[in-house]
């Protein structure tokens, strides 16, 4: 059994898709996908360069936007002109991701920069664009997770990690962020009577450019362990399967959460992934959501 494959993607003609860091990666193959099924796609990329890049190479109806989650005035800009632009959107796939594994860095809004770029830009964007999703029939929001957010813990006594930092666990901590707020959304959307719905996914260890640039700052050590790290991880085009099921599939229900099925999660075909412990937690959610209103300016549902 081949389980679920890009083939069984719905026809999405006549559907508006906005996927963050498409121009690389899990968010170019699912761009791709979606265009190659009919939508219309709309590349939302930190560098315009690459996204045009990248938008040659997808065949459909594509455009390329600039839009730098670490950076919330970026994130109002770009949700302002697309809002305008595109008064309904069907789907929002958050999957643009950051991992540096050197010192602490900081955003330019003085937040720690993988919750910045991987949690708090994601939700900001999300509230911004809240009414245009509300406006499509049958609207969906994706939010990727990773493996990593089971085994981290958020500290909301020192949410930006400010004291005995590090890097891996930084990562974890923002995916962790990532999929609470995908849940939390879940359970507002649901309480509100939305017809928007919020489901989650995660790659297990999948083949991109988030491992080189990872450890780029180790130099020659730093591209072998890149390279050795890369020997165990599955092709970018498996790894794009359980987001562009969670985003594509009838059927699905607000809050289910995808992933591959083989190795603890690492690897294999699509199947319905287990949530952390404290991802599921009703109360860690309600409080992420008020700090994340507090620290964004952005107020919804």
């Amino acid at each position: 059994m081949t389980g679920w494959t890009a083939d069984r993607i719905p026809d999405q003609h006549g559907r508006t898709a906005v996927v963050t860091g498409a121009n690389s990666g899990l968010g170019l193959v699912t761009a791709t996908e979606l265009a190659r099924r009919g939508a219309r796609v709309v590349l939302a990329v930190r560098d315009t360069a690459a996204g045009e890049e990248a938008a040659h190479r997808i065949s459909g109806d594509v455009e390329v936007r600039e839009l730098d989650l670490a950076v919330l005035d970026s994130v109002r800009a770009f949700a302002a002109k697309l809002a305008a632009d595109h008064p309904a959107i069907d789907l929002l796939v958050n999957n643009a991701g950051l991992v540096l594994l050197g010192p602490r860095r900081t955003s330019a809004d003085g937040f720690e920069l993988h919750l910045a770029t991987n949690m708090l830009g994601h939700f900001a964007l999300t509230g911004l664009l809240l009414d245009n999703l509300a406006a499509a029939r049958q609207a969906r929001v994706v939010s990727l997770s990773s493996i990593t957010h089971k085994n981290a813990h958020l500290d909301f006594d020192d949410l930006m990690f400010e004291h005995g930092y590090r890097a891996a666990s930084a990562y974890g901590r923002s995916k962790l962020a990532t999929t609470v707020f995908g849940i939390e959304l879940d359970r507002r959307l649901r309480a509100a009577g939305s017809p928007i719905s919020s489901t989650l996914a995660h790659p297990g260890l999948t083949r991109t450019n988030l491992t080189p640039r990872a450890w780029e700052h180790r130099g020659r050590l730093g591209r072998l362990a890149a390279r050795l790290g890369l020997l165990v991880t599955q092709p970018v085009e498996q790894g794009a399967l359980p987001q562009l099921r969670a985003a594509t599939e009838p059927g699905v229900q607000g809050g289910q959460f995808f992933g591959p099925s083989g190795l603890w999660e690492t690897r294999g075909r699509v199947t319905e992934a287990r949530l952390g412990r404290e991802a599921a937690d009703p109360a860690v959610g309600r409080r992420l959501w008020a700090v994340a209103e507090e620290l964004t300016g952005v107020d919804y549902l």
